[in-house]
């Protein structure tokens, strides 16, 4: 399967909108800023070629050893859009759960990627060889980002979580020069501010659920009881996967904005609350790859955000996840690129601030109308879908992320497996809420023996004193398996789950089950 890139230059229509976000020239980017508790350093924010490489990026297959790998330099035919790759390069991965141990495992397997290196990484990511662990660099000073990276000759900077995009690492390195896939701070306020993604999609027609942004609790409470339940609350800001209450109850929807406006318990991310209309349909993640102007679409991916089995229990950061997804048909890919991914991208471009990095739009498929509305933005790789979707690429990640950072995505294509691949989270007994830390991990290499097709990718590992593996998070392993259909990998991602040793912790037992009530229905 071969996915190409959408262009989106030419006249760019803008929505009539309402507010003080109608005007054309009221910039949304340039009027954004994070909240203070991030250090933003200001700089430009389009990313710039590198100079250590040149190239024309193919979908090329990952089949070379490594060692082979490091001996030749990568070359082929251009008629195809294959690489040319002068030299291969050095890539620097920030952060440490379990979407890094991911992207590190598939830029290892890319024939252009010399060496990967991980910052600060995680027990997982270092015994499996997938990347050179650097868990000494300070990866919230931008300097020491910076100074790292001439001293290593990094090629490139993947920047993995949320958290330093909105405080702007990815402007300090790419006014150093250091190409970098991620967003600029001001870009990063898709995620960084629901508010901000809110009106955007106000101001260029982008579907979403009706809302209404709030910082008093009782204009709050008010409007909630003028509309009923259920409902959703969300607070404005980052809050890891957890700011978002989808309210049954005018009750429910109270605490929540008690709990956000009053109590604080989200912090600045809280101080000001979103209340938007509650979907009913299905839920789906959808990635893009952006280079500013261009966007090259992923393969679909669909998560289970509940705790519990049969989708109860409050949300979380995603308890397991399948690829692809069968709701995401060919045709609402095509929906969503024309009528959310686009309009998103031209967008921004026109507010001063192009976005280069992975549009990651979570969506509600109406149930009554069968059309994509946009839930919300996040500006980097998901987790756990960003282990599903590295099991099934194909190409050469490092050249494809190069090729964001320097504009030039209108070339790429990509190329994924056929099979199915499907990760189990296992989790620390008590999240999302308090959990305990420190519990001993057993028999994951034996749980990796299951199949060949079994990864299990490190999220939230350590070692005790004593050399054990141990939990150290609430999401604390992607145990993760590829197979012919859904059925398959499932069977082997759950034996492999069953195999680890880990009583203090519980993953769900019923991941994949819309990919099997989706073939039962077409069969």
């Amino acid at each position: 399967m071969a996915f190409a890139a959408y262009g989106v230059r030419g006249p760019l229509k803008l929505a009539v909108g309402h507010g003080p976000f109608a005007l054309a020239n009221n910039h949304l980017c340039r009027g954004w800023r994070p909240p203070s508790s991030y250090a933003v350093s200001r700089a430009s924010s389009a990313n710039i070629s590198s100079n250590a490489v040149r190239h024309m990026v193919r979908h090329s297959h990952l089949v070379a050893p490594s060692s082979e790998r490091r001996r030749s330099n990568t070359k082929a035919s251009a008629v195809d859009g294959s690489i040319v790759a002068e030299e291969r390069i050095t890539v620097l991965v920030i952060g440490g759960g379990g979407r890094e141990h991911a992207l590190c495992y598939a830029l290892n397997r890319s024939p252009s990627c010399e060496s990967v290196l991980c910052a600060p990484g995680n027990v997982g990511i270092a015994q499996s060889g997938d990347a050179t662990c650097v868990s000494d660099l300070d990866i919230s000073c931008s300097d020491d980002v910076i100074s790292f990276c001439h001293k290593r000759r990094v090629g490139m900077v993947v920047v993995g979580p949320e958290a330093p995009l909105v405080a702007g690492l990815a402007n300090d390195l790419v006014k150093a020069g250091i190409p970098t896939f991620g967003p600029s701070s001001e870009a990063a306020a898709l995620e960084g501010s629901k508010d901000f993604m809110k009106k955007l999609c106000d101001k260029y027609n982008i579907p979403t659920a009706k809302y209404r942004t709030f910082m008093d609790p009782v204009e709050a409470k008010q409007y909630v009881n003028d509309q009923g339940a259920p409902i959703v609350v969300k607070a404005d800001g980052l809050a890891a996967g957890k700011g978002v209450v989808v309210a049954m109850t005018l009750d429910e929807a109270f605490e929540a904005i008690d709990c956000m406006l009053v109590q604080g318990s989200f912090g600045s991310a809280g101080s000001q609350v979103i209340i938007e209309e509650f979907l009913e349909g299905e839920e789906a993640s959808f990635f893009a790859l952006v280079d500013g102007e261009n966007a090259l679409q992923l393969e679909s991916a669909q998560d289970h955000k509940r705790v519990g089995d049969g989708d109860v229990g409050p949300n979380t950061g995603g308890m397991g996840a399948y690829s692809p997804a069968p709701i995401v048909t060919e045709q609402l890919k095509r929906m969503v690129m024309e009528s959310i991914i686009i309009p998103t991208v031209k967008g921004m471009a026109a507010e001063g601030c192009k976005f280069v990095g992975v549009l990651y739009a979570g969506l509600m498929i109406e149930k009554k109308s069968g059309l994509p509305k946009l839930i919300e933005y996040n500006v980097r790789f998901g987790d756990p879908e960003c282990q599903v979707l590295m099991m099934r690429l194909e190409s050469d990640l490092a050249q494809v992320l190069l090729s964001a950072c320097k504009g030039e995505l209108g070339q790429v294509s990509l190329t994924w497996s056929p099979e199915i691949a499907m990760v189990v989270v296992m989790a620390s007994e008590g999240y999302p809420g308090s959990y305990k830390k420190g519990t001993i991990i057993k028999n994951i290499s034996n749980a990796e023996q299951v199949s060949p097709a079994v990864k299990i990718f490190h999220a939230g590992t350590a070692l005790d004193g004593d050399g054990n593996l141990v939990a150290v998070g609430g999401r604390v392993l992607g145990v993760t398996a590829k197979g012919k259909d859904i059925e398959e990998a499932r069977e082997r991602a759950y034996a492999a789950a069953d195999v680890i040793d880990w009583p203090e912790g519980f993953f769900r037992h019923d991941i994949g089950w819309r990919a099997l009530k989706h073939k039962q229905i077409a069969n």
